[in-house]
Order: structure tokens, then sequence, then C-alpha cells
């Protein structure tokens, strides 16, 4: 079934006790798993009427950010702020950690799996990249050379390359086979410094590549004239892959907040979601633009977003407690009987 946003629309609602901070999709595309400020994940599925709402244990000691899967969706891994990687069974109806890993110094802000699946990437404030093996969390490699916070992490199609990049707005092009630093795309617009509270906010929050290999999209923000206010505008760049310039930088008119993520939908277009004072938005820009072609707006605060397998889905993670299904495709168009039909 062919995409259009423009007739997007809600589809799904599900609850929870505590504001959401990340979500993701499993590649088999039955559940969706989001994480919480209660320390909590939480799996629904999606084949479900109801959702079929499960918590996993407790077992971060603190907020968990990043969620990554192995290649066949049968092994989730998360990372919290308590420097913790830990591995888990993604369909058990009594879900225990299979591992737990000790892996950075601080935050671990971001994980990312391998295409072929053998590897993970993490990284966070204590500004080192980590590959790991994903069967067993033996440390394969670090990478050094970000000078700030990295936020984001994104292996290339090809397993040749990992992206990282920082707080600063650098995004750093890695050698996987030897982590060699190869080159770096400069998004120095996703950071603000503001010298009266003395702070730097922004930084590179996702990263994608289109499906054609040759553009490079990275979310964050611009215009933080106050930081600790969280007043800000999105801002999505997008770059050549081949020569790293700049080519656009996708605006978000009437939208304050903060670019959560950017994920290149199959058909071509891109898509970022955006969330702050102006609540919660997914926006979707063609390569030829500057400007959005179509902006939806979502019931209450963004914070992340993922793409079903299907090209049709969208999973949003809300601060109000929820996580939100958007439907790229007229009502009329959807399957009759299929859960969670609007």
């Amino acid at each position: 079934m062919k995409s259009d946003p423009k007739q997007a629309h809600l589809a799904r609602e599900f609850k929870h006790d505590a504001p959401l901070i990340n979500c993701r999709f499993d590649p088999t595309g039955k559940f969706v798993v989001a994480t919480a400020e209660d320390r909590a994940v939480v799996r629904w599925n999606l084949e479900a009427e109801s959702g079929e709402k499960l918590i996993f244990p407790k077992a971060h000691d603190s907020w968990a950010r990043g969620i990554a899967f192995s290649k066949d969706g049968g092994t989730l891994i998360t990372s919290g702020y308590d420097d913790t990687l830990i591995w888990w069974p993604v369909a058990a109806a009594k879900p225990e950690p299979i591992r737990k890993v000790k892996a950075h110094a601080g935050w671990i802000r971001t994980i990312s799996v391998s295409p072929d699946g053998e590897l993970l990437a993490s990284a966070g404030n204590d500004r080192v990249v980590k590959l790991w093996k994903t069967a067993d969390g033996t440390l394969v490699r670090q990478m050094e050379g970000h000078e700030r916070d990295v936020y984001s992490t994104y292996f290339h199609p090809d397993g040749q390359w990992l992206l990282s990049g920082d707080l600063k707005g650098k995004v750093h092009q890695w050698e996987v086979a030897t982590g060699k630093l190869v080159q770096t795309f400069d998004g120095k617009a996703l950071n603000t410094y503001n010298g009266g509270q003395q702070v730097d906010y922004g930084g590179v929050r996702g990263i994608d590549l289109s499906a054609d290999k040759k553009h490079l999209a990275c979310a964050g923000l611009h215009k933080a004239t106050n930081p600790l206010g969280a007043v800000s505008q999105p801002l999505f760049l997008r770059f050549e892959w081949e020569t790293r310039k700049l080519i656009r930088s996708h605006v978000t008119e009437g939208v304050e907040g903060i670019g959560w993520g950017a994920i290149f939908h199959p058909e071509g277009y891109l898509i970022g979601c955006a969330g702050g004072k102006s609540g919660a938005f997914l926006l979707f820009w063609n390569a030829e633009e500057d400007k959005a072609f179509h902006k939806f707006k979502l019931p209450g605060t963004a914070r992340e977003f993922d793409l079903h397998p299907d090209g049709i889905r969208v999973a949003t993670a809300h601060f109000e407690k929820k996580l939100t299904i958007t439907k790229l495709v007229a009502k009329a168009e959807e399957k009759k009987g299929e859960p969670g039909a609007a």
C-alpha cells in the first residue's frame, strides 16, 4: 500500500503511568516498545485488539533512553542513563534480563545495531563511541574524537561506516573495521551557545540516510534564545553524502521545540518529529524544498518516533504518558478488521 502523508490520521493510542521517553518498532512489526520516566520498558502487541501491554522488570537504575533490536527481532537491547546496557527476550511472557553490561562512564544516550546484526554501537556523555558483539556483549573497540556529548548513532546500510552525532552538531564517520575517523559532517547550526546562561544546547538528535544513499539527514534545533527555558525551533539538515555539503535546511514554520528524529521513508520523502512548546508534529519534506509539504498535528508533546516496517504506521512517544500510532494513508484504504483500524 502506498503511503500518503496528507491523509495522515491518528489510529491508535496506548497509555502508560509515566511520561514516555523513546519508542521503537521491532523488526517483525508485531511489537512497539517504549521507555518511560518511571524506569519502565513497556511492550505493546500491535496484533492484539487491546494492545496487550506488558511492563518489563525495572532493571535499569535510571531512565532508559536507547532501544535497539537484534536483526531477527528476538532480542531487545536497552540503554540507560545508569551507564548500563541490558539484553532482553522480546516476546517472552515474563521477560527477565539476559545480560547486563556496564558500558560507559555516565549517561548512554544512543544505541544502534549494525545491518548484519552482529554489532551494537553505543555512545553518550563520556564522548566515547563503543562497538559490542550483539551476541554476547563483548567489547570490540572504542572510538574517541568527539569533544562533547554524543546524542545519536547510525550504521550505514552497507555496514562499513558508523556515524555518530554530538552536542556541537558534528557528525563523525567512522570505519567500523578499524575504528578510524574518516571524515566529519558539519551541522553546527544544530548547536546554540548561550553566554549568559553559559550553556550549550542542541545537538544531533537523529541521523538517517536516504534509500538511494545520496542524502544524509540530521535532526535537532536552532534559534535557542533561552536554552534553559526550552525556547527553540526544530531544524532538520540535509547533506549530500559524497561531498558532505549541506544542501537543505528544512525549516518548521509555526513550530517551537526540538527536532527529535529524522527518518527517510522508503518512498523518498523525509519525516521529522518535533515536540516542545507548540506541541507535537510529524513533518514531511521533499528533497527539492526547504519547507515541509505537510505538517500533521498530534495531541500532546512528542519526544521520539519510529516508522513501522510497513511504511504506513508511525509511533510517537509523548510526555503526556501515552504512545500514539499515526497512519499515513486514507482511512478508506485501511484493511477491514485490522486491529486498531480507524
